[in-house]
């Protein structure tokens, strides 16, 4: 598939985000000066995501591109997402994250440094995640420190889908996970086994209410 030469895309799977998502486009489009298209993608045609932005001025933007998924679900979206984009670096941003915007440009820089996998981490020195509900807040503690210290992911926060990925590991590996935010381990173990480069950054996740 050709690629784009410069710039990175990002991957915005969607549920019902209303004006949301509008206000996310443009808080990202302001942040970053390496952002080439951003990719929405929803399971069906009356999604009030969709409907925002058809009703906005990036409806006729070229760089914001509405996919329907070819199957439903997070999982889906994102793998919807990564068959579309062509820019050589892609990124899945959750759509209520108005924390991390500044990160994009720095995992980008990292990207062009060799880099193939850069993990935004909430469990690293400098990261955060606050506001999360106790057991969920407990169970992706757990999986995490299992995951980096037992399974040796290269990460402290494995179970974050926000994530950058190069398309040197996208193009040579298939995505065999259906179900919530599990392509995002899998892509990771699929890293390390090609022995691709990895690094985490901290990142603040603020839980939405």
């Amino acid at each position: 598939m050709k690629t784009n030469q410069k710039g990175f895309d990002i991957i915005i799977p969607v549920y019902n985000e209303g004006i949301n998502i509008v206000k996310l486009i443009k808080y990202l489009i302001s942040l970053s000066k390496n952002l080439s298209k951003i990719y929405i993608c929803y399971d069906f045609d009356d999604d009030s995501s969709v409907i925002a932005i058809k009703n906005s001025g990036y409806a006729v933007n070229q760089n914001i591109i509405l996919l329907k998924n070819f199957h439903t679900g997070p999982c889906e979206a994102i793998k919807t997402g990564f068959y579309f984009s062509k820019s050589k670096a892609v990124i899945m941003y959750p759509a209520d994250d108005f924390q991390n915007g500044l990160l994009l440009d720095r995992m980008y820089e990292y990207f062009l440094e060799g880099y193939d996998v850069i993990c935004p981490s909430r469990f690293m020195k400098g990261g955060l995640m606050k506001n999360c509900p106790l057991l969920k807040s407990f169970l992706v503690r757990v999986v995490s420190f299992t995951l980096f210290y037992f399974a040796r992911i290269k990460t402290k926060d494995p179970t974050n889908g926000f994530r950058m990925f190069s398309r040197k590991l996208l193009d040579s590996v298939s995505i065999k996970s259906t179900e919530g935010f599990a392509y995002s381990i899998e892509l990771l173990v699929k890293a390390k086994k090609l022995n691709l480069k990895i690094i985490e950054i901290p990142s603040v996740w603020i839980e939405r209410e």
